[in-house]
């Protein structure tokens, strides 16, 4: 069980995180004042309703995923091509390299708790057997729905390099991949991989996987520009001035994947409501959007298609082009096909 809470932070960790003017000497900030706003007297409602009051969390069935075509995703295109794998995993292939966002492939969201946060698909790890060579992998940051130890574990023989938030290396090199191969970055670190420019963004969010290392490592979004596109993954996040900014500075997007789901009005300034999911895509200038960070698990109260459908509506109100593919559905940028119909169809 400690080996899921991953690296300790140390006295020289610390004076190395100082590097960063968001480091206050203790700690990472956000750049406005951000809180989970939730009052002690609150947490037992919502410690029940969270584990005791289920009803309509989660699908009435297991979320199929389709399966990998390793020759489909390899065969070179123009045009980046990107699988989304439920909550915030998305596989792309661009500019003919495989890059592989927050791997989360593993069945329970809660490894520490004696309740399990289970995965709306099963055998879900199976999925990295048939993975080809990752050629880097990008960490937004370390929270266990993002940051999972045996999708890490099997992932490691076929990763080349990791990007990672700033702090998020100890607990990389605490399960044995070489620090040789990570490279934490700052907000606003530019590092170029392979002729793709890749950026790491602010977001509005937290971090930590034990009690006493809340804020250790920071959190963020990534950007990748390539000669024939421009990607934006917005991280985990509440809605803030940062969407603008990454906009004006890195923007516009060919495509936006943005977080939708997770939310509730006591942690409001950390996750998004859909509506400011898609707000936030405009102000980040994308010009297509796809939702993620929903159809994994249930970590927030909502229904579990709630995330869907209020987006779909905001997308309609502001005549906002949008995709919504399948699980494991190979996207070309070529070709945005839309599985919107699908999702209405489940239950």
């Amino acid at each position: 069980m400690s080996k899921q809470f991953g690296g300790k932070v140390t006295k020289a960790l610390e004076n190395s995180y100082g590097r960063s003017e968001h480091w206050d000497g203790k700690k990472f900030l956000n750049i406005e004042e951000t809180s989970m706003n939730i009052s002690p007297s609150k947490i037992p409602k919502l410690f029940y309703k969270q584990f005791f009051e289920k009803s309509g969390r989660a699908p009435k069935k297991k979320l199929p995923i389709l399966p990998f075509e390793q020759d489909a995703f390899l065969s070179p295109s123009e045009r980046t091509k990107i699988i989304w794998y439920g909550h915030s995993v998305a596989l792309l292939r661009i500019a003919g390299k495989t890059i592989l966002i927050d791997p989360m492939l593993g069945p329970n969201a809660a490894p520490i708790s004696p309740f399990p946060i289970r995965r709306f698909s099963e055998n879900t790890l199976n999925l990295i057997n048939s993975f080809p060579e990752i050629d880097l992998v990008l960490m937004t940051h370390d929270h266990y729905d993002h940051l999972d130890l045996a999708s890490i574990a099997m992932l490691k023989p076929k990763v080349k390099q990791y990007f990672v938030a700033l702090g998020t290396s100890r607990h990389l090199e605490s399960w044995g991949i070489s620090k040789d191969i990570i490279q934490e970055f700052d907000w606003w670190n530019t590092a170029n991989f392979e002729d793709i420019e890749i950026t790491f963004t602010p977001t509005r969010h937290f971090s930590g996987r034990g009690l006493t290392d809340r804020a250790k490592c920071l959190w963020g979004g990534w950007v990748l520009k390539y000669q024939t596109e421009n990607i934006y993954f917005s991280g985990d996040s509440g809605y803030g001035q940062h969407f603008k900014e990454v906009g004006s500075k890195l923007g516009p997007f060919d495509l936006g994947l943005m977080e939708c789901g997770q939310y509730n009005e006591n942690w409001h300034q950390i996750h998004m409501f859909p509506e400011e999911a898609v707000q936030a895509a405009r102000d980040a200038k994308a010009q297509t959007i796809m939702p993620v960070h929903w159809a994994g698990f249930a970590l927030a109260q909502h229904p579990w298609k709630d995330p869907f459908e209020r987006f779909i509506k905001a997308c309609a109100d502001a005549q906002q082009a949008f995709i919504v593919p399948r699980l494991g559905e190979l996207v070309n940028l070529n070709i945005l096909t839309d599985s919107t119909e699908y999702w209405k169809a489940l239950e």
